[in-house]
C-alpha cells in the first residue's frame, strides 16, 4: 500500500523539463563555449554512470618511407616493413560518472497561488531550470579550475599574461579558438590597456564596454561567483562536454493541501579528457 497513489493523477514533465533546460543553459550557461550543448536525458535510471566512451594514448607517430634494398625485399623479405615500425591501436573504454545531484520540491496551493495553476507550473519550470543552469555553471567553474594548471603570473599584468597564454597554446599546436573566461575586474583592466585602441587596429567600444577578444584569445566575461576563485581560466572551445540525468519531473495532487506538489530529481556532471585538460590553464587575481 506504501507504494500506491490512492488514484490521485500524476503528470510527467520530464520530456518538457529536459528540452527546457537545454534551452535555458544555450542562452545561460555561462561556460557552455568549453562544454558544448548541455546532454539532457530524460527517465534515466539510478545508475551511477552518465555514458561512456573509447579513448586511446598514442600519439601518431611521423615515420619515414624506406627504399632500402634489404628492407621488405632482399635479407628483409617477409620479417620488415618499408612502411616503418607498426604500432597498435587500441581504444579503452571509459565511463564518465554524474558528479552531483539536484532536485526541485514545491507546492502550489490553489487557494494562495493566485494563478491558473498549469501556468504556474510552466512558470516554475522555467524558473527551476534557470536555477539548474546557475548550479551547472558554478559547478563547471570549479571544475575548469581544478582541472587547469597555474600559469604562474596574477592576473594584475593582463598584457603579461595573455602574452604567456599565446606562447603555450602555440608551443602546444592547438588549433581549435582559445577562450580567455575572466572577472569583470580583469575585462575592464583589458579595457583600459594602452595597446587596446582603434589607433592599434582595435575593435573596442569604449562607450558600450565591449571587447570580443585580446591577442586573439576570444574574451568571456563571467560573475566572480562561478569563476572558483580565479580572475582568469583559459580553455579551448568545445574540449567538453556537460549532462544532466532527469529521473523525474512531475507534479502530484497534494494530500496535505488543495493543490499540487512539484517534484524533480536528476544527476548532472561534466567531463575533459585528460589530455585536453593540458591546455587549461588558470590566474588568480593578486592578494594584498
Amino acid at each position: 500500500m506504501a507504494n500506491n497513489n490512492n488514484d490521485l493523477p500524476i503528470r510527467a514533465y520530464q520530456k518538457q523539463f529536459a528540452q527546457l533546460i537545454q534551452t535555458v543553459y544555450g542562452v545561460q550557461g555561462v561556460f557552455a563555449p568549453t562544454f558544448g550543448q548541455l546532454q539532457a536525458l530524460d527517465g534515466v535510471q539510478d545508475n551511477a554512470t552518465a555514458f561512456s566512451l573509447k579513448t586511446n594514448d598514442v600519439p601518431v607517430v611521423v615515420g619515414e618511407y624506406s627504399t632500402d634494398a634489404d628492407v621488405a625485399f632482399g635479407t628483409g623479405t617477409a620479417n620488415s616493413s618499408r612502411f616503418g615500425e607498426m604500432k597498435e591501436i587500441k581504444y579503452a573504454d571509459v565511463d564518465v560518472p554524474y558528479d552531483f545531484t539536484w532536485s526541485i520540491h514545491e507546492g502550489l496551493d490553489r487557494f494562495t497561488v493566485n494563478n491558473d495553476l498549469n501556468a504556474a507550473v510552466a512558470d516554475r519550470l522555467n524558473l527551476q531550470a534557470q536555477a539548474k543552469t546557475r548550479l551547472f555553471n558554478k559547478k563547471e567553474g570549479q571544475f575548469l579550475a581544478d582541472a587547469a594548471t597555474d600559469i604562474g603570473l596574477d592576473a594584475t599584468d593582463v598584457n603579461k599574461l595573455f602574452e604567456t597564454a599565446v606562447e603555450k597554446y602555440t608551443d602546444l599546436e592547438v588549433v581549435v579558438p582559445i577562450r580567455a573566461y575572466v572577472t569583470a575586474a580583469v575585462y575592464n583592466a583589458i579595457i583600459d590597456l594602452a595597446n587596446v585602441s582603434t589607433g592599434k587596429g582595435s575593435a573596442v567600444d569604449i562607450d558600450a564596454n565591449g571587447l570580443v577578444s585580446f591577442r586573439g584569445i576570444a574574451l568571456t566575461k563571467v560573475p566572480s561567483q562561478y569563476m572558483a576563485g580565479q580572475a582568469v581560466i583559459f580553455t579551448p572551445d568545445n574540449v567538453g562536454r556537460a549532462f544532466t540525468g532527469i529521473s523525474t519531473a512531475r507534479t502530484i495532487e497534494s494530500t496535505d493541501f488543495d493543490g499540487q506538489e512539484l517534484q524533480g530529481a536528476g544527476k548532472a556532471g561534466q567531463f575533459i579528457s585528460d589530455d585536453n585538460k593540458k591546455a587549461i590553464f588558470k590566474a588568480a587575481a593578486k592578494k594584498a
